[in-house]
């Protein structure tokens, strides 16, 4: 299969910089949503539990497209599925700008969800595949894209939000600049995917090693949905942190999330898979438990610093491994890992918030901080990671 994919006769570097290219499209795209979600609550007039309403039509298009993801990959190839769903993906984005209801907004954001998931597995399985050319961890370095993008969509956000643009004029110059880019970059995608058979059957049951991959993808992602959804709350509410200082935290962790995932394929090819999963698990224990043990604002900083080092590799790690199974095709079993996985992002910020409502906030941190070691512990206890 390699050499079917060599012989396009382009260098490998073409095709990592086309999918690395999809990879901060996404990412840009996403984060151009999250930017001006306070202005589309504020002209709906939605409140906090009104918008938690509606932004849960997201996630349930994703959850709704897993299953497609993996069928539409294994029957089609990954290349068509990136360039439809991305173009897919921007349209979505514009018309969020015009929804002038709440349910308008939600049965948008549900194709929004559903077809970000769609660019996600089928973008990723081209990734597998560019790391099976260069033979060598690379994964990470294309979600460090994503995570670039992020802070490059909402740094856009924030201007547009201060020059008074709309959300839909602030769209549509996203979008117009992305499908651009998906023009150049589509044609430099991989045309096969690796480890594909069109005899392999698409409907089958994990193996144990995805299963323990889907497991630690659990465990991980319900850490980064405590970062993602809590850490402003934690900074205000424990540590009594003034309005300056209440996004530092999230603002920490993002920034080790995004810069360790362009030095962790290095570290991955040198010390190996199973090694790198124990520190990141024991990495996001620790700074979980610095920020619970030390509820100070400098040394909380720290413990969130240490928190994104240690999620930062895990998921691009996990669907590397995902990738290269011998009973599933890439897309099936990225999709497999990801429906594990994702529950985990679902349930922690839920689970922080009913354990902390019985409780406190710390203790909440606390059980986030036994998911992280637990991350350790299973690929130390998994025979199939190595």
């Amino acid at each position: 299969m390699l050499s079917s994919i060599t012989a396009q006769g382009r260098s490998k570097s073409v095709y990592r910089m086309a999918v690395g290219c999809f990879f901060f499209l996404q990412g840009l795209s996403f984060a151009s949503w999250g930017s001006r979600i306070p202005t589309i609550q504020q002209q709906m007039g939605l409140s906090e539990a009104g918008l938690g309403g509606v932004l849960l039509a997201l996630p349930l298009g994703l959850l709704v497209s897993l299953p497609v993801a993996g069928w539409l990959i294994a029957k089609t190839g990954s290349r068509g599925v990136v360039v439809f769903a991305a173009m897919l993906y921007n349209l979505t984005l514009v018309t969020i700008g015009y929804a002038t209801s709440p349910l308008q907004l939600v049965a948008v954001l549900f194709v929004f969800g559903f077809a970000g998931n769609l660019v996600n597995i089928s973008i990723n399985t081209q990734g597998v595949g560019v790391e099976a050319l260069y033979e060598k961890p690379i994964m990470a370095s294309f979600h460090g894209l994503w995570s670039l993008a992020g802070f490059s969509g909402a740094a856009i956000g924030t201007l547009m939000i201060g020059e008074g643009v709309t959300p839909h004029r602030h769209f549509l110059l996203i979008m117009i600049g992305c499908f651009l880019a998906i023009a150049f970059a589509a044609r430099h995608l991989l045309r096969e995917d690796v480890n594909s058979d069109a005899d392999r059957p698409i409907f089958v049951m994990p193996d144990r090693s995805l299963i323990d991959l889907g497991i630690i993808c659990f465990f991980a992602m319900i850490c980064e949905g405590a970062m993602f959804d809590w850490s402003g709350v934690y900074f205000k509410k424990v540590l009594g942190a003034e309005n300056a200082w209440i996004g530092a935290g999230y603002t920490a962790f993002m920034c080790t999330m995004a810069g360790t995932r362009f030095v962790a394929d290095w570290f991955t090819g040198r010390f190996g898979l199973q090694r790198i999963l124990q520190a990141s698990g024991l990495l996001t224990a620790l700074g979980l438990l610095i920020a619970v043990l030390l509820p100070h604002l400098y040394t909380a900083i720290l413990g969130f610093l240490l928190v994104g080092a240690g999620v930062s590799a895990v998921v691009p790690l996990v669907y590397s491994a995902a990738g290269k199974s011998k009973v599933m095709s890439p897309g099936v079993a990225l999709a497999a890992v990801s429906t594990i996985g994702f529950s985990g992002f679902l349930m922690g910020p839920p689970l922080i918030g009913f354990v902390a409502a019985a409780t406190s906030l710390r203790i909440s941190f606390t059980i986030i901080a036994l998911m992280g070691l637990s991350i350790a512990v299973v690929a130390t206890k998994s025979k199939s990671i190595v």
